[in-house]
């Protein structure tokens, strides 16, 4: 699986699609009739926080228009590079090691947060995956509440973006960096808009849902995506073709199939390792879930999103050629795979919710970090007891 520090961010390319989506945001801009709190959400990588970026661009532009920003302006080209004083965008981040102290960490995130909108300038194309645990902290809350009551520096206005906004839910037995959000949406100064984005608004605190407008941003199509790969990743047609139909319509998670040289994109090895577990979770031999989930190191539990992700998508492929269709997007290995173990224990399409249930169960228990190791064997066997060794009389739908 990929490691290392790869910042979870949107890129600075001109927002891609949704283009009925951006003409009624900047006709309520015209019409005054914008939210100061708006909650933007929608599958990871599918362009919330870009969008974000572009209303942030259009409410501190000089002269904006019914189509959007003017991208003329000086207000403009700074909010494109984000250098934009008014422009503030937080954003979740790994917690800095020896930053034992409140006003420690405070600082220490500050300066992680510019390295990382640093790379984002040198570097425009950034994928959409988790590699380790992040979270937006309290002392980041704290900064951004402390920021919101200043007036603007250039214009009228000023604009905070708090991406991932999930990840303020109680972190260290405290919900206190949530509260502190809370506490600036009850009461915004004048002048201040408030953009959160979240793939999982569930998660987040009621009260902060109540307080924010919902936009729902849609995934593209895949002709839109493939569109957008060839046009600015250079890829031949075939290749755009297929990150395109794995892309499930989201921008972000396609860059993550990109090959990086000789090496296939994070989010392929990822791909890849969850078809591992799901293959020993459905081997001949019990004892393949042991050898599986000695793999993974005893820490880490909260970095396996996307893992469960890619292992729910295997099911859904799972559920589809029990059915008679093809996996989605795989290659011809994978598809004689899922024929050979459906073929195996006989799986039916109406045993997959089930096993499904059985990983937002590990995505729960992830969420506390609990020990990977466990957990993926526990996974392993559960799934192994949905789809091949439960009784016929006691399986769901029979």
């Amino acid at each position: 699986m990929a490691q290392g520090p790869v910042p979870r961010l949107m890129t600075l390319h001109a927002h891609w699609g949704h283009a009925s989506l951006l003409r009624a945001l900047a006709r309520a801009r015209s019409e005054d009739s914008l939210p100061a709190a708006l909650l933007i959400h929608g599958m990871k990588g599918v362009g919330k926080q870009h969008l974000a970026l572009w209303l942030a661009k259009l409410l501190l532009c000089e002269a904006p228009t019914e189509a959007g920003p003017c991208d003329e302006c000086h207000s403009c080209h700074l909010a494109g590079k984000l250098e934009h004083p008014d422009l503030h965008w937080y954003f979740p981040l790994s917690r800095p090691k020896k930053a034992n102290t409140p006003e420690k960490l405070a600082v220490a995130l500050e300066e992680a947060r510019g390295e990382a909108l640093a790379e984002l300038r040198a570097k425009p194309l950034q994928v959409t995956f988790d590699n380790e645990p992040r979270s937006l902290y309290l002392a980041a809350a704290r900064s951004l509440r402390k920021k919101a009551q200043r007036r603007p520096s250039m214009g009228p206005c000023q604009v905070f973006i708090i991406a991932e906004a999930e990840s303020l839910a109680p972190q260290e037995s405290s919900s206190e960096a949530a509260n502190a959000l809370l506490k600036l949406l009850e009461e915004p100064p004048a002048g201040t808009t408030l953009i959160l984005t979240s793939a999982e608004p569930g998660r987040l605190l009621p009260t902060i849902r109540s307080r924010t407008t919902k936009l729902h941003v849609p995934p593209l199509t895949v002709a839109e995506v493939t569109e957008f790969l060839a046009s600015h990743t250079g890829l031949g047609d075939d290749e755009a073709s297929r990150v395109g139909r794995l892309s499930k319509g989201a921008i972000g998670r396609a860059l993550g199939f990109l090959r990086e040289g000789e090496e296939p994109g994070p989010l392929e090895e990822i791909r890849a390792h969850a078809l591992r577990l799901l293959s020993a979770a459905l081997a001949k031999e019990p004892e393949d879930a042991i050898q599986a989930s000695m793999t993974f190191k005893p820490v880490g539990a909260r970095g396996l999103g996307d893992l469960f992700n890619f292992l729910e998508e295997g099911l859904a492929d799972l559920a589809r050629t029990a059915s008679g269709l093809p996996p989605e997007a795989g290659p011809m290995d994978e598809e004689r795979f899922f024929e050979e173990v459906v073929q195996r224990w006989g799986i039916q399409p109406a045993w997959v919710p089930s096993a499904m249930r059985k990983v937002d169960e590990a995505r729960a228990l992830a969420a506390g970090n609990v020990n990977p190791q466990l957990l993926i064997f526990g996974l392993l066997h559960d799934l192994r007891k949905e789809l091949a060794n439960r009784d016929l009389s006691n399986r769901e739908g029979t």
